[in-house]
């Protein structure tokens, strides 16, 4: 029994949940439009180019959270989960889960995109194990601030060690799926780095370091991998 861990956003999902939720709160005038649209595409650009500055994009991010009641909050994430997220689930992705369930390992999803979001997502792949950025919550309020380390670059590998010290499992035969050189640092840890569709700069890195590279957008999941 290993762990298999996964990314989610164009892992597991056909696009970014963090950017599709900006651009739905931008659709349901929940912000301002002009300003929030132009400032979500800006991050998305800065943390493809891998130069995202993560506390200045989760001041930006998380203020949504802070601005609404949980009520709303809840309402609108349902109505996201169902119109937005729902149509970008991947069958192959599922498929390929299935399979690491089958061989007995332990699925573990782990993300830069807030808990708020991702948890919802991670239940629909039917995941208990889920690692994302946290939304500071204080008296039924999301604060806008961070709760812990960001679960970006460095700091997905600072939260999974802290993860495996608190359960006890070990990185010995694991996997860590992903499409983006943001995961390198993770990437490098464990015994199977995958690069799942991936962008210029990990594509590169992955043929170079001799990384499976796999397509879960593909009509069946490719599983030679495994032998």
């Amino acid at each position: 029994m290993s762990l298999a861990i996964f990314d989610l956003d164009n892992t597991l999902l056909a696009d970014d949940s963090d950017y599709l939720w900006g651009q739905f709160l931008v659709d349901q005038k929940i912000v301002d439009a002009s300003y929030y649209a132009q400032e979500n595409e800006r991050f998305y650009q800065e943390y493809k180019q891998g130069q995202l500055d993560i506390m200045e994009f989760l001041n930006f991010s998380l203020k949504p959270l802070a601005d609404n009641t949980l009520e709303n909050l809840y309402q609108w994430r349902s109505q996201f989960i169902t119109e937005v997220i729902q149509p970008i689930l991947l069958a192959p992705a599922q498929e390929l889960i299935s399979k690491h369930q089958q061989m007995g390992d332990t699925i573990l999803v782990i993300t830069a995109t807030n808990q708020f979001v991702t948890e919802p997502i991670v239940n629909l792949y039917g995941i208990k194990h889920l690692l994302a950025t946290i939304p500071e919550l204080v008296a039924n309020r999301y604060t806008g601030k961070v709760s812990g380390i960001p679960c970006f670059q460095e700091g997905k590998v600072t939260r999974l060690q802290q993860w495996l010290q608190d359960t006890g499992y070990n990185l010995k035969g694991s996997w860590f799926y992903s499409d983006s050189h943001n995961d390198l640092p993770l990437l490098k840890l464990v015994d199977h780095p995958v690069a799942v569709n991936p962008d210029d700069l990990l594509k590169q890195y992955a043929e170079q370091a001799d990384w499976p590279i796999i397509s879960l957008r593909e009509q069946r999941c490719p599983v030679h991998h495994f032998k």
